[in-house]
């Protein structure tokens, strides 16, 4: 099973490089498109390019996971929340009100007092 999974990055290992330098050169080639003629920005260079999408993915994408990472983990918290007794599932719906009740003064705060 383990061997599978090994050979089976390295056949998908070229694509990725292939993918990482197309992102790149399209990164590179829309910046040095419209950042310049925008707001009067300097071009990059391929590198920085790549820099600016690993930003990005951090910043608004994440680092995978996507719909699949999400679906899965609410199949799993759902498991755990059928394997939970009645007093677990009230505990645990107290702890999230009040968890997210804010600073006091918000609209939230007078819901746990």
């Amino acid at each position: 099973m383990r061997r599978n999974r090994v050979v089976r990055v390295l056949m998908l290992l070229p694509f990725g490089v292939v993918a990482v330098a197309v992102f790149g050169f399209v990164i590179m080639s829309l910046w040095n498109w419209l950042m310049p003629t925008l707001f009067g920005l300097g071009a990059i260079g391929f590198w920085q390019a790549l820099g600016v999408f690993i930003l990005s993915k951090i910043l608004f994408g994440g680092l995978g996971g996507g719909a699949q990472g999400r679906a899965y983990s609410r199949a799993r918290f759902m498991r755990r929340w059928q394997r939970m007794t009645p007093e677990e599932r009230e505990e645990l719906r107290e702890w999230l009100l009040h968890a997210s009740r804010g600073p006091a003064g918000s609209p939230n705060a007078e819901r746990c007092e």
